[in-house]
């Protein structure tokens, strides 16, 4: 019987532990901590959009996520990042909560070489990697378009608009006048509700004690469209308007639909999944688009059964 000599063995034994440690240095390597830095949990939609982004990554246990909660505060989120940058991560996520006092400390994150995607709102310039979101004046112009149709083109409507410092609230604005344009809709009263389903039912108490005759109800996201309608039920006049949002969570402005309470949602996609899966993208090497526009539905009681209604162009 032939018996290893005691050399051979050793070198045998080093070679196999130069291999074990090479393979367990690749493995490390494909290990990266994403930075999550989200403005604020205040709104069932974000806490939507967390939870996207934390069951997409569950799928690759190569990531692990930081989440950083800014709680509304801009002062805050600022360091949040600026932390996220000194602690190492190799890629961050923002949802901006306002464009102007975000967009210095993404500039410095991406100058410093860290890829960094935008989600849901904007920043000013083009200083970051990737932007992520749907097109809120598209969904603000179809949302304008589908009620001038529903009111036969004429009717007084109550506007009760997200955070007006922000890019969605500017642009779901916007593009409701321009759906509206061509018809006879009276905006009677407009607020900025901050997308807070507690400021939307304070200001849709004053426009109730303002004007006796309202026909609709549109708030820039579910939440504010449900408050609207609470005060109208409080007021005994729920019945003699309708109620549009913005959002369609199923959990939300989708079961709203269903139970009669919106006459309409557009759906504003959380892009939590695509962030998750553009990240991967960044991280492994791979060239992604500047912008990745999210596609939207509108749900109304007659559609919802099928799946909604995807917006056309334009």
């Amino acid at each position: 019987m032939t018996r290893m000599r005691p050399a051979p063995i050793l070198r045998h034994l080093f070679t196999l532990l130069i291999t074990l440690l090479t393979a367990a240095g690749v493995q490390a390597q494909k290990r990266w901590t994403i930075g999550m830095s989200q403005c604020n949990l205040g709104e069932p939609w974000r806490v939507q959009m967390n939870a996207d982004l934390a069951n997409t990554a569950r799928s690759h246990p190569e990531l692990s996520i930081v989440f950083k909660d800014a709680q509304n505060d801009n002062l805050r989120q600022v360091a949040h990042i600026n932390e996220l940058v000194r602690s190492g991560v190799n890629l961050i996520i923002v949802s901006p909560k306002e464009a102007a006092p975000l967009t210095k400390p993404v500039r410095d994150a991406y100058a410093k070489g860290i890829p960094v995607i935008i989600l849901d709102r904007r920043v000013l310039g083009s200083d970051y990697t990737c932007f992520i979101g749907a097109d809120n004046k598209k969904i603000g112009r179809a949302a304008g378009r589908w009620i001038a149709a529903r009111l036969g083109g004429r009717g007084k409507i109550v506007e009760l608009k997200g955070l007006m410092t922000s890019t969605p609230g500017q642009d779901r604005h916007s593009g409701f006048l321009e759906g509206i344009k061509e018809s006879s809709i009276e905006v009677v009263f407009e607020a900025d509700m901050k997308w807070l389903e507690p400021n939307a039912r304070k200001e849709m108490e004053s426009a109730l004690a303002r004007f006796q005759t309202i026909d609709l109800v549109y708030a820039h996201n579910d939440p504010g469209a449900h408050g609207a309608y609470l005060a109208a039920r409080a007021a005994g006049r729920e019945k003699q308007m309708l109620f549009v949002g913005i959002d369609a969570l199923p959990q939300e402005g989708q079961m709203y639909v269903k139970q009669g309470i919106l006459a309409a949602s557009f759906e504003y996609p959380t892009g939590g999944r695509e962030a998750i899966e553009t990240a991967l993208a960044l991280l492994r090497g791979k060239k992604v688009p500047k912008e990745i526009v999210l596609p939207s539905r509108v749900y109304t009681l007659e559609n919802i059964d099928r799946g909604g209604e995807i917006l056309g162009n334009p």
